[in-house]
């Protein structure tokens, strides 16, 4: 099957008091429904377009004491507050900063249960391994469509409060057939950037059998769970797929229609980054032990290196050398890794933190790569941005600049929330 259009998800809701809640900015009554109605958010601080055309000059296109107008689900016009043309309703940003949403290119949101007792050994001296989502899988086989349907959206939620507007999310947890499949009907029920993840581990029941096993991921599985996907995903690592199962596994989807991104390098040296620009891929996801000709060949290539600080974080493994690969000129993106066992994180602004803390990354460069950079990961060029054309999803902290996100880590500045036009939070 085709893929889904990117972009035409519906947007999630929220209840009407996190809706009002607006953290001292006001709004002047709507004139006309909202598909029609035109908005303008005005009194700025400092507004981040992700446009170098616009504003200061900068990858993030910064216009201060700015203005934006939302027309439908899309951006109509950006610029000067005392410029901006006249529109059905007006918000007061109150000197507050604006932003594009994050976009998280890299999720596992679709599973049961929880890892605490895994994370607590670790954090007692446990190293960390694959062999723990084996947990997850069984959790997740066991749980009820409606189960893991209800953590999908309190998970969703979550991050949508966070200034999260778009997400990627896979599969991954299930590893039959049946599960696979229906985990990604799931996801798919929330956004269009769905990743077929079969080839996460090899589990329990084909231990024995790795080769029967991706006989089955890249036939009767992969037939199940394509008509839902947009990407295909492997986890390319020692204990899980070689380089030679992670080229077959990709080539079959690619056959079907489906995309390829990669888990690659995260544990140790390997192959996966290679094998992601041999084969185009969107993104090679973690990207944690790199070579030189692995960091050249992100450089020459299309393929968006995706850094996942949440999961360095939550098992104390060694940081991602984000400065090496911008300096390089390699496209980075920063995503949460959501998952029970190696990132259990929704926010991006706590790995945008964790990213200038230390990955090397200026807070300019982290909030391009959260916002941009996942957008390039997706390869979407209608969100991540705020200019004309692109979706209204926009995200107001309460905070003049966007520098707060790492000045002030672990501080809820998330105070409005608008995604494809309409206020969420």
């Amino acid at each position: 099957m085709k893929p889904k259009k990117p972009g035409s998800e519906p947007a999630p809701t929220a209840d009407q008091a996190t809706k009002d809640a607006m953290s001292n900015a006001t709004t002047v009554s709507p004139a006309h429904s909202a598909s029609t109605a035109s908005t303008l958010i005005t009194n700025i601080a400092s507004l981040v377009t992700n446009d170098p055309s616009l504003g200061d000059g900068s990858p993030l296109g910064l216009i201060q004491d700015a203005a934006v107008v939302i027309e439908g689900d899309r951006i109509a016009w950006t610029g000067d507050h005392r410029k901006a043309p006249a529109t059905d309703n007006r918000v007061d940003a109150g000197g507050r900063a604006v932003l594009p949403g994050f976009v998280d290119s890299h999720s596992h949101l679709v599973f049961a249960g929880d890892r605490t007792q895994e994370f607590n050994a670790r954090m007692s001296g446990r190293p960390y391994s694959a062999g723990g989502i084996r947990t997850t899988v069984a959790a997740t086989r066991a749980a009820g469509d409606e189960e893991l349907e209800a953590n999908v959206t309190r998970y969703l939620a979550e991050a949508l409060r966070q200034g999260t507007t778009t997400f990627e999310t896979k599969s991954g947890y299930g590893l039959t057939v049946e599960d696979e499949a229906r985990a990604l009907r799931i996801a798919a029920a929330h956004t269009d950037e769905v990743t077929y993840l079969g080839a996460h581990i090899v589990p329990p029941d084909h231990a024995e059998d790795p080769a029967g096993y991706v006989a089955l991921v890249t036939g009767e599985m992969l037939d199940a769970c394509a008509p839902h996907a947009r990407w295909i995903d492997v986890f390319c690592e020692k204990g899980a797929f070689d380089g030679d199962q992670a080229r077959a596994i990709l080539t079959a989807g690619m056959a079907k229609g489906l995309h390829p991104r990669i888990h690659a390098n995260q544990l140790s040296y390997g192959p996966g980054v290679q094998l992601a620009v041999e084969l185009d891929a969107a993104s090679a996801d973690h990207c944690t032990h790199l070579t030189d000709a692995d960091v050249d060949a992100l450089a020459n290539s299309r393929t968006v290196a995706t850094l996942l600080p949440g999961a360095e974080f939550s098992t104390r493994a060694a940081w991602p050398d984000a400065r090496r690969l911008l300096d390089a000129g390699v496209t980075v993106a920063l995503s949460t890794d959501c998952n029970p066992g190696s990132s259990f994180t929704s926010s991006v602004p706590f790995c945008v933190a964790l990213a200038v803390r230390d990955m090397g990354m200026t807070p300019d460069e982290a909030l391009w790569s959260a916002t941009a950079g996942g957008a390039a990961a997706l390869r979407r060029t209608d969100i991540g941005r705020l200019t004309p054309g692109a979706y209204a999803d926009l995200t107001l902290l309460d905070a003049p600049s966007h520098v707060h996100l790492a000045y002030r880590p672990g501080v809820p500045l998330v105070s409005g929330v608008w995604r494809r036009g309409q206020r969420v939070v």
